[in-house]
């Protein structure tokens, strides 16, 4: 990011200029300056709280989803990038927002890989899982419980039903994206007896890839040797559909 200085001559239109766009770009993205993917891997880094439509207290470290939506959508176009690579440390958040970026995941048509360290609580589960592979480090842990509700709760069957229908998202999302069966997610989901103040399992490492939930246990290294076998496998494939398509023109040529 340039540093905000007056214009040449006098002239501070181009200070003026640039101190407005790191305003705005704070206001966007909460960051000076616009975060531009470069290199061949995009890092997307999902810390903390998972922030939605509720701004949480200035003192909880949260990653905002309104910041990350846009960052997809310009690696998804930028040439330049090849795959991209999702570091996951965070205790959950708001569960829209969390789906949210895990669709954003999982409709990238690069490869993605994901990497748990420390965390990836309740709702950091599907985004874990909706990259085309994933990885949790050994001393890592996965927390798996139903959905909780904050502040006033009607109760009445309304309620209950549209909590059965949120469950019901997040069940079909997470076993569609790993080898986790249906009824073994539940079960852990509701399991009594584990959690001190809650009902639920929490996972090692080892033991989220036992369930099949993520794919192996592995570090940096492992994530970003997977991520650049998957970009080579996805480029064979371009090559092999252009090579394809080529030869396909001339048969109907010659023919």
């Amino acid at each position: 990011m340039q540093p905000f200085v007056a214009g040449e001559d006098g002239d501070e239109g181009g200070g003026n200029d640039l101190g407005r766009s790191v305003i705005e770009a704070l206001r966007q993205f909460g960051s000076p300056s616009v975060p531009e993917p470069r290199g061949r891997i995009f890092t997307v880094t999902i810390i903390g709280q998972i922030e939605g439509h509720v701004q949480l207290p200035p003192q909880n470290k949260t990653t905002k989803y309104e910041h990350l939506l846009p960052q997809f959508v310009a690696a998804e176009q930028n040439p330049q990038i090849e795959g991209i690579l999702i570091l996951l440390n965070t205790v959950g958040g708001d569960v829209e927002a969390g789906l949210a970026i895990a669709e954003m995941v999982a409709s990238c048509g690069k490869p993605s890989v994901a990497l748990v360290l420390g965390g990836g609580h309740s709702i950091g589960v599907p985004i874990a899982v909706a990259a085309n592979y994933s990885f949790i480090a050994e001393t890592a842990t996965m927390t798996i419980h139903p959905i909780r509700l904050n502040g006033l709760i009607i109760g009445v069957p309304q309620t209950f039903e549209y909590i059965e229908k949120m469950h019901e998202r997040i069940v079909r999302f997470v076993t569609r994206h790993s080898r986790i069966s249906p009824e073994k997610f539940k079960e852990l989901m509701f399991k009594t007896g584990e959690l001190t103040t809650d009902v639920g399992t929490n996972l090692s490492g080892p033991e989220a890839v036992e369930v099949g939930l993520i794919d192996a246990v592995g570090g940096l290294k492992d994530a970003l040797a997977k991520l650049d076998e998957l970009i080579r496998q996805r480029k064979g494939g371009q090559e092999r559909q252009s090579e394809g398509g080529e030869g396909g023109a001339k048969g109907v040529t010659n023919s």
